[in-house]
């Protein structure tokens, strides 16, 4: 069993950064693919970037290439998604998450999920 925990969301004006942080409870670097995803208000979860066990190989959804970076540090079991340039429409509740497989990741399916953190980004 995976825990995660979200950590870093809050309030921003729009142009501004957070750093979101998925803390897992126990050591994830030799399995698991991890991702992040995010649900506006009124709308479906939608996928967001996706990095592998190793760190090497990332991925990004168009709407947030060249803002969002994803990193991973294996030694604190944890992974980031640090956000730039951030616009209201990045408004959402932002999950990670954590999955065997990096094709039914992207396709947003996780083995394990956090519970979420909110962002906010005003105008």
């Amino acid at each position: 069993q995976v825990q995660l925990v979200e950590s870093g969301g809050g309030l921003v004006q729009a142009g501004g950064s957070l750093r979101l942080g998925c803390a897992a409870s126990v050591r994830t670097n030799s399995y698991y693919v991890m991702g992040w995803f995010r649900q506006a208000p009124g709308k479906g979860r939608e996928f967001v970037a996706v990095i592998s066990w190793s760190g090497q190989n990332t991925d990004y959804a168009d709407s947030v290439k060249g803002r969002f970076t994803v990193s991973r540090d294996n030694a604190k079991n944890t992974a980031y998604l640090q956000m730039t340039s951030l616009t209201p429409e990045d408004t959402a509740v932002y999950y990670c998450a954590a999955g065997l497989s990096w094709a039914t990741m992207r396709r947003g399916t996780a083995d394990y999920w956090g519970q979420g953190t909110r962002v906010t980004v005003s105008s």
